[in-house]
């Protein structure tokens, strides 16, 4: 996530620059916005403020679109952390890493959770609920202040890189340096075996339980672990490099393929009248179904834009390197951006859905300029 985590300069051991990373981060980053967006207007997930439009012809492609992204972009970015971790510890050390990721990942947690977080709160308190009483008069009795919002993939980032530096020091774990980069049939195997393994973990967590005050939602942790340690063997084998393009292409169409199983859930949910949460948790096979459904998809699309972004985006832009230097502070303040422009048109006599329309794409440049702007503050841009 962070611009300094995520530098193209080469790896120690690779051969090749990576500048599609910065691509990729910037795509990634985007869809982080659109996905809130889409939630705010209909989408099914958790957000601060919702005004849910109540078209099906909207409803369904929405859902679709929060749906995919959520079997992948999140690991993504859980992957690509990982995988610009090793060059940076080996050449900090464990003490100034250590300081280096307490600073950069521990600052703006505590920033958003006491500054940020209840400025949000407040804003739709006083606009979407009407309670006009002043920000001091709402603090005042305000209790949340442990509250990560959307940092919450920091919160998870600090833990997991803080847990490869015990293993790393302490247990002396080291990773193999002789994997070949995976075949298309090793990561569908791979894939089906985290499906299964989330399978079982939504039984007691189904997709939507989250663990307060991180908001950690164990349900999709499975693969948030997986692709994190991925991202480290990756870059110690450096299959970014090795990878076949072949293999991109394969799951490519395997991911299409897979969007036909999309419809299938439909049919399912109605011709056995089941209750839709069966798909999100508890002993259900429908929900086996979709947990390695969720999987399959979500490892096929990372591949592919992997292989497709060094193939045909691993160009040096001036312009992609400075929106991938900003898309920490995106993500960070794109709540704040999001719910402006969604309580500002709130009472716009349309369909939810047309408000999405307009705020989806507004959300993205401001954010963008925002953040932009934010970078420039002299201490802050040493921190995102």
């Amino acid at each position: 996530m962070q611009a300094q985590d995520t530098s193209p300069a080469p790896i120690p051991g690779q051969s090749k620059k990576i500048f599609y990373i910065d691509h990729l981060k910037v795509v990634l980053t985007i869809l982080v916005v659109l996905h809130h967006a889409f939630i705010t207007y209909g989408a099914p997930g958790g957000w601060y403020y919702k005004q849910a439009t109540t078209k099906m012809a909207a409803l369904v492609p929405m859902t679709l679109f929060v749906s995919i992204n959520q079997a992948f972009f999140m690991g993504f970015f859980f992957f690509l952390s990982a995988y610009f971790i090793r060059p940076s510890y080996e050449r900090k050390g464990a003490s100034r890493f250590v300081a280096d990721r307490l600073l950069r990942l521990g600052i703006p947690l505590l920033f958003y959770s006491f500054i940020l977080s209840p400025l949000l709160s407040y804003l739709v308190y006083y606009f979407e609920k009407g309670n006009h009483i002043t920000y001091l008069q709402y603090l005042s009795g305000f209790d949340d202040w442990i509250d990560f919002g959307v940092l919450w993939f920091v919160a998870a980032l600090l833990l997991f890189t803080l847990i490869y530096v015990v293993c790393k020091n302490i247990f002396k774990i080291k990773l193999s340096k002789s994997l070949p980069a995976p075949s298309a049939g090793s990561i569908i195997l791979f894939a089906t075996g985290v499906g299964v393994i989330s399978f079982f973990v939504r039984i007691i967590f189904p997709v939507g339980w989250s663990l307060k005050p991180l908001g950690f939602q164990f349900g999709h942790f499975s693969q948030y672990i997986a692709l994190f340690i991925l991202g480290l063997v990756a870059a110690k084998n450096n299959w970014l490099n090795t990878i076949a393009f072949s293999t991109g292409k394969r799951l490519a169409v395997f991911a299409r393929l897979s969007l036909l199983f999309l419809p299938v859930f439909y049919i399912i949910e109605k011709t056995s009248h089941m209750p839709q949460d069966w798909f999100s948790g508890g002993f259900h096979w429908q929900q086996l179904l979709y947990a390695v459904w969720e999987q399959l998809i979500g490892f096929s699309i990372i591949t592919a834009l992997l292989c497709f972004g060094k193939k045909l985006w691993n160009k040096q832009s001036g312009f992609i390197m400075s929106l991938s230097r900003y898309t920490f502070a995106v993500y960070i303040f794109h709540p704040l951006v999001l719910i402006s422009l969604s309580l500002s048109i709130r009472n716009w006599n349309v369909d939810p859905a047309l408000k999405l329309l307009s705020v989806a794409p507004l959300a993205v440049v401001l954010s963008f300029l925002l953040a932009s702007v934010i970078v420039l503050i002299p201490g802050v841009k040493k921190i995102i």
